[in-house]
This record gives C-alpha cells, sequence and structure tokens, in this order.
C-alpha cells in the first residue's frame, strides 16, 4: 500500500507544481510538496535521515537547475526569486522526488547502468513533458534535452546511492515488492 501512496502522491505533486508554474501560482506545488513530504516523513522509521535525502536532493537541483538556466537551455515562466537560480517550485520537485528513492523506486538500487539509462531517458521526458503542460520553456530543444539528459545520466545514480546510505524508510533492504 505505501508503495501506490508514494507513487501517487508525488505524481499529485508533481503536477501540481508544473500546472501552478504554468498558470502563474506557483506556490501551489510547494505547498502539495509540503504535505507530500510531511507524510512521508510521518511514515518513515526514522524520518531525519529521510530529511536529509530530501534537502540533498533539494540542494543538487537548486544547482543544476539553476546551472540549466544560466546555460540558456530553460527558462521557467514564474516562481524565481533570482533571476539566475531555478524557482522555488521546481526545487520542490526535487524534494518530492527524494521521496521516492527509498519507497517505488527503492528496486533501482544498486542497478548503477541502469539508473544510468533511465535517467538518460526519463530526466529529458519529464521536463519535456513540463514544457507541453507550460511550466519549462526549454529554450534551444535539442541542446536542452540532450544536456538535460547527460546530467541525469549522472544524477539518478548519485541520488539512488545516497537514498541507500541515507534509508530512514523502514523497509526491509531487499523488500522490493510493490506493496511496501
Amino acid at each position: 500500500m505505501r508503495f501506490y501512496l508514494n507513487l501517487v502522491a508525488f505524481q499529485i505533486g508533481w503536477f501540481a507544481c508544473v500546472f501552478g508554474a504554468a498558470h502563474s501560482i506557483p506556490v501551489l506545488g510547494p505547498m502539495v510538496v509540503l504535505v507530500v513530504i510531511a507524510l512521508h516523513l510521518f511514515l518513515s522509521k526514522r524520518p531525519y535521515r529521510e530529511l536529509s535525502l530530501i534537502g540533498i536532493a533539494g540542494l543538487i537541483g537548486l544547482s543544476w537547475d539553476s546551472f540549466l538556466v544560466i546555460a540558456g537551455l530553460v527558462a521557467y515562466p514564474s516562481g524565481m526569486i533570482i533571476d539566475s537560480l531555478a524557482p522555488y517550485w521546481i526545487i520542490a520537485m526535487w524534494m518530492l522526488f527524494a521521496t521516492t528513492l527509498n519507497v517505488c523506486l527503492r528496486w533501482l538500487r544498486k542497478k548503477y547502468l541502469l539508473s544510468l539509462v533511465l535517467g538518460a531517458f526519463m530526466g529529458p521526458l519529464t521536463y519535456y513533458s513540463g514544457a507541453k503542460i507550460g511550466g519549462i520553456s526549454l529554450l534551444n530543444q535539442m541542446d536542452s534535452l540532450i544536456s538535460i539528459g547527460l546530467g541525469w545520466a549522472v544524477i539518478l545514480p548519485l541520488l539512488s546511492e545516497l537514498s541507500r546510505r541515507l534509508d530512514g524508510s523502514g523497509i526491509p533492504e531487499g523488500f522490493n515488492h510493490p506493496n511496501v
């Protein structure tokens, strides 16, 4: 049950972030994400470890998406406090993503090549989806998607390893069944 709750909560949070940004309500997503993170921490056996992972993911997201802005690869319609930094709602999305690493993405642990490949393809796909909804603009679409893919090919294995080291979920190691 926890697997499905985690998956659905992530999807709701992701959509709230992108929809809110696209419709000039950038605070909508982070408010939903805050509720999802609170629920995730409540269900975790060691919430401080999970909170550490969530914070680190937020810093990685701030750095990565700010790089994309500075490099002229992406632009955001709303939620930017400082022009050269990623908007707060996308940092919230990174933190939201971290809540999935020890629950519904737990199966990805120690599968470094697979996480590299998934990052290379799924990273650009999510940014492309966000662009179709209107939450982000890919300024030079092909260069943007290639760069995002290369970045996520490194970031997803890194986050997967960090999640293993900072696991506070309380889910037994090796337990990858969707009914967790």
